[in-house]
């Protein structure tokens, strides 16, 4: 099992418009593709103005196919259209990690 971690910052009081903004058109479709995050939550302490969330994968291929057919779905091209006009993010981290072989994830 792998996990993509992910990190965005945002402008200064922004986060909780761009976390709105997710909620009414980017979560329904993200998880149609991608299943229910790990995790999706906002910083409380450290580096503020940022938000996280991690998916969960069987191995590379599955998060790759996920992915590709969530980027060829018009409605979540049409999220990140408005995402990007909104003009909130200004940056993002990714990175993949690798469950170690005594962990389970429970869902």
């Amino acid at each position: 099992m792998i996990f993509d971690h992910r990190i965005y910052t945002c402008r200064p009081g922004t986060v909780p418009k761009a976390m709105a903004l997710y909620e009414e058109h980017g979560y329904a479709v993200q998880t149609r593709h991608l299943g229910e995050p790990v995790l999706y939550g906002s910083t409380e302490t450290g580096p503020i103005n940022t938000y996280i969330h991690v998916w969960a994968y069987e191995d590379a291929g599955d998060r790759a196919r996920k992915r590709a057919a969530m980027q060829a779905d018009p409605e979540w091209q049409a999220y990140l259209a408005r995402s990007g006009e909104a003009g909130y993010l200004l940056s993002q981290e990714n990175r993949i990690l690798e469950a170690a072989p005594f962990f389970k994830l429970k869902r």
